[in-house]
């Protein structure tokens, strides 16, 4: 402990105070984000289904999809049982080693969620550009050490957030106005010198997109030929979309923790709490509903037959 009455190594708990400005509606709020929660939580886990039990669809694209499924039910479930928590049942308190594994846990597979995308942005320009050899470079012993080394990716990236913090000691102001532990917020009650942590959470934000679709579009850009270039953008287009949608409300939430202190506090932590929940919701609609695979198997698990056979059953020879 350190010898100011002011100044702690850490305190037993802080206090996360939901939506601050919205005390009179939070009730109310909290039932179309546990909608959300349920979509996104029922959603992954069919995809999980989908995949396990289906051994043609044990190919690159839809491992990667099932990666990136584990993904978001870890990040939503990080956050969400805690904030519905807070609005319903004004459960504000959360103890020290808590906030910092719920920190933990949503930097790290946020990070790990981009490396996915990226992951599977490559796996369609492998198939484009060298269908005939996406299986032989694409192996399945390929793809499970790509998923290793995005998790590992992931926990090296955010572990020295967690080691620096905790390294340092804390003002007695406990309150975070949000309704989860983010890096930013939690930067905010320390009494030291944070500057080496707001540098390397703006690095590690910033390269998370650049890093990796950089070396994505030069890659495509050597491409020799016009249409060849546009087929390669036309199959990263997709996912790069889904991660300017993960990371462009994660980005307006930290830069706003740093500069932004013109915006309004319930915007900053409305912006905080989709960018967790909406892309985990969507990306099962987006990469799964769309592939013709996994939504021939949603039909037959819910109506009891095939596609084709209700099509046969319709149009009888």
């Amino acid at each position: 402990m350190f010898t100011s009455r002011n100044i702690s190594a850490h305190p037993e708990f802080f206090i996360l105070l939901g939506f601050p400005g919205l005390e009179d509606s939070q009730f109310g709020v909290a039932f179309p984000f546990c909608v959300m929660y349920i979509v996104a939580v029922v959603g992954n886990i069919t995809i999980l289904h989908i995949i396990r039990i289906d051994h043609t669809l044990h190919e690159p694209m839809y491992l990667f999809l099932a990666m990136l499924a584990v993904t978001d039910l870890v990040l939503t479930s990080s956050t969400q049982p805690k904030m519905l928590a807070i609005l319903w049942f004004h459960a504000h308190e959360i103890g020290y080693h808590a906030c910092l594994a719920q920190l933990f846990f949503i930097h790290a597979f946020s990070s790990v969620e981009s490396g996915v995308l990226m992951a599977m942005a490559v796996d369609r320009y492998v198939a484009i550009c060298f269908p005939l050899r996406h299986s032989s470079i694409l192996t399945t012993s390929v793809v499970t050490r790509l998923g290793a080394a995005v998790m590992v990716r992931g926990l090296l990236w955010v572990s020295p957030f967690c080691f620096m913090i905790s390294r340092m000691p804390f003002c007695p102001n406990k309150v975070i106005p949000q309704s989860y532990c983010e890096h930013m917020a939690v930067l905010k009650l320390l009494c030291a010198d944070t500057r080496i942590n707001r540098a390397y959470g703006l690095f590690v934000a910033f390269s998370q997109i650049s890093v990796s679709y950089a070396m994505i579009l030069r890659a495509v850009l050597q491409l020799p030929s016009g249409e060849a270039r546009l087929k390669a953008f036309g199959t990263c287009a997709s996912h790069v979309c889904v991660i300017l949608a993960f990371y462009i409300p994660a980005l307006f939430t930290f830069l706003t923790h740093r500069f932004g202190h013109h915006v309004p506090r319930v915007v900053r932590v409305m912006f905080a709490n989709v960018y967790l929940l909406v892309p985990p919701m969507l990306n099962p609609i987006i990469y799964g509903v769309r592939t013709k695979q996994i939504r021939d198997r949603v039909i037959q698990g819910c109506c009891g037959k095939s596609p084709e056979l209700r099509i046969t059953a319709q149009h009888p020879s």
